[in-house]
């Protein structure tokens, strides 16, 4: 069994820290959403540190053609989980990170505004690892813990809360596996 994850001032002890420029206040202080996303760069290439310098604003566009692309987005995320099931972390929880855009979750615009973004190093057409869901399933454990607006009913996913333009964690990604998971770690609880 595995040691429950923690947070300590807003910030996952068990993360790596690489801090990135792109969030700002949130408006109320309210969390009580978790957005699941995907993301990998290039598209399809993991393992690389393209994603960290992209939510740090030092990725060269001039290495990959589709950076040229992505290179004026200032974007992050609070936590990414690679392949491995390393987890980083780029934005304290208590502060709005830029991962949602254009978004809505019942009715309620401006999800950056309320919620935690997590991203899942993949695509929407390639299996998860199984060691992402279960870092997944830990970490979704301890926001639940620490912040206890956020329920199972809480969590979506990006293609959920900005439908026709956003499609992630798409359809690799298992939901009743996640559920499932969360259940039996709050089993061991």
């Amino acid at each position: 069994m595995n040691k429950a994850k923690t947070i300590t001032d807003h910030w996952l002890d068990d993360a790596r820290r690489v801090p990135s420029p792109n969030y700002n206040q949130r408006p109320e202080g309210e969390i009580s959403l978790l957005v699941i996303h995907n993301i990998s760069l290039p598209p399809a290439q993991f393992g690389t540190p393209n994603v960290e310098q992209f939510f740090q604003n030092i990725l060269d566009a001039n290495e990959h053609p589709y950076f040229e692309e992505i290179a004026d987005l200032q974007v992050s995320s609070h936590l990414f989980i690679r392949r491995t099931g390393e987890v980083v972390q780029f934005v304290p929880f208590n502060e709005r990170a830029w991962h949602a855009g254009l978004s809505s979750y019942g009715h309620r615009d401006n999800c950056n505004d309320y919620s935690i973004g997590i991203e899942l190093e993949g695509t929407d057409d390639i299996p998860y690892e199984d060691i992402q869901y279960q870092v997944l399933a830990e970490v979704s454990q301890a926001l639940m813990t620490e912040y206890p607006e956020i329920a199972p009913s809480r969590i979506s996913g990006h293609e959920f809360i900005a439908p026709r333009r956003k499609t992630d964690p798409g359809r690799a990604f298992s939901w009743q596996r996640l559920f499932h998971d969360l259940t039996r770690n709050e089993d061991l609880t």
